[in-house]
């Protein structure tokens, strides 16, 4: 999680002071666009992070909840026999 945080700020970052630069905006005005951009999407990658892993417990836990229903019990297989 905090992984995704980092590479959100540093990607907020760069985008935020490429735009700033293509629109040849000063030095104070391009850090605070590049800050405000880093700050959003670090808290966008922390949001998304957060759905994917949540999204993922819930396709595991749904695959042990399957499989465990189409494995026979190995009792039921004992007095078959």
């Amino acid at each position: 999680m905090k992984s995704l945080l980092l590479i959100g700020g540093l990607l907020g970052f760069g985008i935020g002071l490429a735009f700033s630069w293509s629109e040849s905006a000063e030095w104070p005005a391009s850090l605070r666009h590049a800050s405000t951009t880093s700050y959003m999407t670090a808290l966008l990658m922390r949001w998304w992070g957060t759905a994917w892993r949540n999204d993922l417990e819930a396709a595991f836990h749904e695959q042990q909840s399957m499989a465990a229903q189409s494995t026979p019990s190995p009792f039921l297989k004992a007095t078959k026999s």
